[in-house]
């Protein structure tokens, strides 16, 4: 594995360790349906990230995990809280 595969790959691995980390500061803060759904829908592409990751598609894995704190942070955002810490 290449350098900057090697590098991508810690990369996304440590997004989806934050994503788990940063889902549980939705837990609780909202009960409605829809925000629900969308939170479903983040575990999802979290999910999606993992899949890619094992089959060696960073490309993929790390839009899919992108994209999974992009919803978590909306929900926070739409519940007044503050956004996760994704770093």
């Amino acid at each position: 594995m290449a350098g900057s595969d090697e590098a991508t790959k810690e990369r996304v691995e440590k997004d989806i360790q934050k994503f788990y980390l940063n889902i549980g500061k939705i837990e609780g803060v909202t009960k409605d349906g829809n925000m629900l759904k969308i939170v479903d829908l983040s575990r999802m592409y979290a999910s999606d990230a993992k899949s890619y990751l094992d089959k060696g598609d960073f490309i993929s894995a790390f839009s899919c995990i992108s994209y999974a704190h992009g919803l978590l942070d909306a929900i926070l955002k739409l519940n007044g809280s503050d956004s996760a810490d994704v770093q």
